[in-house]
């Protein structure tokens, strides 16, 4: 999943949607740094975590 995330894609967190929706800020191996609306940036393994991209349409 890493290889498909890339800065600036928009994401939610599978399990806490209440942190709203994030902007990937860096991927560095399974490290993704993301920007949530509501929780601010947040290091995220996506080796554990599957995060789910999302379109702007549904921002």
């Amino acid at each position: 999943m890493p290889s498909l995330l890339e800065p600036g894609m928009r994401v939610r967190h599978p399990s806490l949607p209440d942190w709203g929706v994030g902007q990937i800020q860096s991927v560095v191996g399974d490290r993704v740094t993301v920007n949530f609306e509501h929780a601010g940036k947040v290091l995220i393994n996506a080796a554990i975590i599957d995060l789910e991209p999302i379109d702007d349409a549904e921002a």
